[in-house]
């Protein structure tokens, strides 16, 4: 089968169907670079989830899967353009791709992580973040010299201006970075609240994807 490449923040929907024809689909993202052969997807195993229990304690290495994408266009970086990252939770998995697009590419000063998460053995990927300089909150525990709280508005913008390198600066809204959020629908509105609507990207999630 032929595979198309991803762009860094796109996902993919793996489909599984019972012997009486039932079927289940969850949308999953792609944490892989796009230059990586293999696509990996972050899956989030959840007690009553139809999907991911079967993806992760069922399914073995050479099972064949249904699976349909790379999908979405929205919620994508190119490895180029200056961008601001910000997700929450699970959310900071698209934002892995896009940091291991970065280092694959040699522009990690083109782009700008801020993320948060209850604690780190909870957080996605919290070494490989940390890892590419991103800023992360804990609400649940202190990090470093941060006491223990959300990520703000204030706190992304200004971790993640004052940061910025010049000539690869990340510029204040107006300009022509590209904030993008995957969080939920509050995080989402308050991360990126100094940031007009038509500058930025948000991929906001409601529920836990089972």
């Amino acid at each position: 089968m032929h595979r198309m490449t991803h762009m860094a923040g796109q996902h993919y929907v793996v489909r599984l169907t019972a012997d009486d024809g039932y079927t289940a689909q969850r949308s999953y993202s792609v944490s892989s670079a796009p230059s990586d052969p293999l696509v990996e997807l972050f899956v989030e195993r959840l007690d009553n989830g139809e999907v991911s229990t079967f993806l992760a304690d069922v399914v073995r290495p050479g099972d064949e899967l249904q699976v349909r994408g790379p999908i979405g266009g929205w919620f994508v970086w190119d490895g180029v353009s200056p961008a601001v990252g910000v997700g929450g939770g699970t959310g900071v998995v698209p934002l892995v791709a896009m940091a291991r697009l970065a280092r694959d590419l040699g522009s990690t000063g083109q782009l700008k992580l801020a993320v948060s998460g209850r604690n780190l053995p909870e957080l996605p990927y919290a070494d490989e973040l940390a890892a590419a300089g991103a800023t992360i909150a804990l609400t649940r525990v202190p990090h470093g010299e941060r006491p223990a709280g959300r990520l703000t508005a204030a706190d992304s913008h200004a971790r993640c201006l004052n940061r910025a390198r010049p000539p690869m600066s990340v510029a204040p809204p107006g300009s022509r970075s590209s904030p993008a959020c995957c969080s939920s629908a509050s995080g989402c509105q308050c991360w990126t609240s100094e940031w007009s609507a038509s500058a930025r990207a948000a991929d906001e999630f409601r529920s836990p994807t089972v």
